[in-house]
Parts: C-alpha cells; sequence; structure tokens
C-alpha cells in the first residue's frame, strides 16, 4: 500500500480537519511512541490530531513529549466518542483488529472516517480503507517513521518525533536486540538520533526509574521461575495475591518474561500473570530462533503477535491454565529441541 497509494493518502490529508489516532489497548512503548509521533507530525502540518488510548498506561511512557495531550477513553468516553464521531481520518497504529481496542471498538465501528492503518502484527483484519502492513519490520514506529518518509516529509521530523519513535523502536526491539532489528532499523535510529533524540535520556526515562516495589516483585517472579530442560522451556508465574503485595501498578511485569528467555539453553520462555479484576490470566510468549510462539499463542491460548513474541489469554484459573500449558508443551517437543 504504502508506495502505491501514497498520492490517495496525501490527498485525504489535505482534505481533513480532525483526525483521530488510537493505540491497542493495554498500549506499550511501540504503541504510544507511534500514536504521539504522528500526533506530533500532523499538528506540525496543520491538522487538529488527538491520541485516544482505550485505557491508561505505565508510568514509564509518560514522559514522552505529548503524553499530556493523551485522552483515555475508560475516563473520558464522551469527549472520545465525539471526536471519534468528528473524525475525517482515523489512524489505527500497532493493531490490527478493532477487537484490540476494547470498549472503543463500538464507537469505531459507527464512525465514518477514512481509517488507515499502519501495524506490524501478523494477519491483519480488513477494516481499513488503507492498509499498511509489514510483519517483517521491527516496530511500528519504524514504520510512522518510513510513513513520514514517504510522504516527502522526512525533514519535517523534529525532536520530539524523533524522541517518541525512537523510544518505540527501542523498546519493541529489546534494546536492538531482537532479530527484528535490521540494518534498516539501525539506519532509521541514526537519523532519528540527528534529528534530536537524546538516546541516553530516552534509555534512562525508561529502564531507570524502577520503584522498590517493582524490584520486589521480580524477584518473586524469579523464585517462582520453572524450567523445563528436555523441552528448552521456561515459565514464570505471578498470582493476583502476590502483585498485591508489592503494590503492582501496570507495566511493572514489562520485561519479566525476557528473564526466562535469558536461561542458557531455553528457546521458549512465558510468564503467566493472574488478573482476578479481569477473570483472567494474561500470558506472554517470547520465544528464539524458528519455534513460531504466535501460532502456538492462536492455537492454544486466544492470542497471537509476532513469531518471537505474541500474548494469550486464560479464563482458567492460574493452576489450571499452568497444568494446561504443560500438556499442550510436548505436542511441540520436535521443533523445540532440534
Amino acid at each position: 500500500m504504502i508506495d502505491t497509494r501514497i498520492l490517495e493518502i496525501t490527498a485525504e490529508l489535505a482534505r481533513a480537519e480532525n483526525i483521530v489516532i488510537v493505540p491497542h489497548k493495554g498500549p506499550d512503548g511501540d504503541a504510544m511512541g507511534s500514536t504521539l509521533g504522528l500526533m506530533h507530525f500532523l499538528r506540525d502540518k496543520g491538522h487538529t490530531a488527538n491520541v485516544i488510548a482505550p485505557n491508561d498506561y505505565p508510568h514509564f511512557l509518560k514522559w514522552l513529549p505529548g503524553n499530556e495531550e493523551v485522552i483515555i477513553y475508560e475516563t473520558d468516553k464522551e469527549r472520545s466518542d465525539r471526536l471519534i464521531s468528528e473524525a475525517d481520518i482515523v489512524f489505527t497504529l500497532d493493531f490490527n483488529h478493532l477487537s484490540r481496542c476494547g470498549t472503543m471498538q463500538d464507537s469505531l465501528l459507527a464512525s465514518e472516517a477514512v481509517f488507515v492503518m499502519i501495524d506490524h502484527h501478523q494477519e491483519p483484519s480488513d477494516y481499513a480503507h488503507y492498509t499498511y502492513s509489514d510483519s517483517t519490520m521491527s516496530s511500528t514506529c519504524e514504520m510512522v517513521y518510513k510513513f513520514i518518509v514517504k510522504l516527502r516529509a522526512g525533514k519535517k521530523i523534529t525532536p520530539e518525533i524523533a524522541t517518541c519513535l525512537y523510544a518505540g523502536i527501542m523498546t519493541d526491539t529489546g534494546s536492538f536486540r531482537f532479530s527484528s532489528t535490521s540494518s534498516d532499523t539501525h539506519r532509521t535510529i541514526a537519523d532519528l538520533i540527528d534529528k534530536g533524540a537524546k538516546n541516553d535520556h530516552i534509555h534512562n526515562n525508561i529502564f531507570d526509574t524502577n520503584s522498590e516495589n517493582k524490584l520486589q516483585l521480580l524477584g518473586t517472579a524469579l523464585q517462582n521461575l520453572r524450567v523445563n530442560k528436555e523441552l528448552r522451556t521456561a515459565y514464570i508465574s505471578l498470582s493476583q495475591a502476590e502483585l498485591d503485595k508489592h503494590n503492582f501498578q501496570k507495566g511493572d511485569t514489562e520485561g519479566f518474561v525476557n528473564y526466562g528467555l535469558s536461561l542458557d539453553g531455553i528457546i521458549f520462555a512465558v510468564i503467566f500473570i493472574e488478573k482476578e479484576n479481569e477473570n483472567l490470566i494474561k500470558m506472554s510468549f517470547r520465544s528464539k530462533g524458528d519455534f513460531d510462539v504466535n501460532k502456538f499463542a492462536r492455537a492454544h491460548f486466544e492470542g497471537g503477535g509476532h513469531i518471537n513474541a505474541a500474548g494469550g489469554k486464560s479464563n482458567l484459573s492460574l493452576n489450571d491454565t499452568i497444568v494446561k500449558f504443560n500438556q499442550v508443551l510436548p505436542q511441540y517437543s520436535e521443533q523445540l529441541t532440534k
């Protein structure tokens, strides 16, 4: 889409006055970096552009330029619905199915706006008028960078835009260590630094602002670590009681699953997190090499994502979910032990 229909999108933007930009529910660094980066770009072009997030997001992202402008749908529904109904264009970033918006879905379905999807997850749905989808990309932030360049506006990238996009690329690539990090990703990062992104400042704000409770929760998580050496798998579990004991805040478990994957010989790692208020178990899957956690999550835990990073959920109890996982795991022994 991006090459063949860029003139059409340019024309749509020329006609648009009101634009809404939407990340997925439970937005992460890539979702907030891409939406805020695009918001700054569109506002600089003279558009009225608003980011509406389905729900709140972690404190370590709230220093991003423009954070104070983000509207939270769950706490400001009336205003959000009005802005969506008035929108000429709706950009949906870092997700590819409207169900990922939670309670925003109905309002978006009722909108008569032109929808533009920019996303790097697999198997996109067809709700958007314009779809820029590429699962080989490191992040949606890298795609927003390329989108801006395709609009022949690369020189218009300000330090604020560069900071937001850098933050999203950094977090979604595991600080540039995941296999999705290409040489082109590094060239993008270099240009963002040249345009004002301060890499040390961004890294410190995201990774070096931990609370004492978060580090104690990490200790509990590591105590709960279980390893299946034969199937090269490790998993961590956290109960609601353990979360409550350490005053869990949104985003506190970010990155915990990677500790299991850091073990020598392990290629598949999972974290199970009990969410009593939602009556479900939230799951994150990570892998190395060719083991496809996207397929695993889709097949067994109502989830999906990327080959090496995916999410899922279970309506069973925490214990029963872990039992189910261990029952399913041997089906993949050939892939996990090759």
